[in-house]
């Protein structure tokens, strides 16, 4: 047997470093999908809060609401999301109008905001 026929595999050495980088790159492939899940997670959660409070805000314009000062707090849920809103009316400089903030929180954190969405109101009566 010729020396070359006798080395002619791979030894265990560089078995395992192959095997080291493969994990290595499937671990980083692993992470890069979760990663990718959460983010679409959020993404979803954050459309849907924008749904709920478009909705109050479009509500308030097709009945021709002249909402009170202050603030209100409302549950706002978007299909299985059970977000919790907070309206809140502030005056603007030209009398006739009125500005209306609808914020949408996290229903795992109350205390986090997740949008904030702002309209004029004109006073139609």
């Amino acid at each position: 047997m010729r020396r070359d026929e006798a080395s002619a595999g791979f030894t265990l050495l560089e078995v395992l470093v192959a095997l080291v980088i493969v994990g290595t790159a499937l671990g980083a492939s692993l992470r890069a999908v979760g990663s990718l899940t959460q983010n679409s997670n959020g993404l979803r959660a954050a459309m849907m809060a924008t749904w709920s409070a478009e909705n109050r805000l479009a509500q308030i314009r097709l009945a021709r609401e002249w909402p009170p000062f202050g603030k209100r707090a409302f549950a706002c849920p978007q299909g299985e999301l059970t977000f919790s809103c907070e309206e809140e009316v502030l005056a603007t400089p030209n009398v006739n109008f009125r500005r209306v903030e609808v914020s949408v929180f996290d229903p795992q954190n109350p205390q986090r905001r997740i949008i904030k969405l702002a309209q004029i109101v004109p006073n139609n009566g």
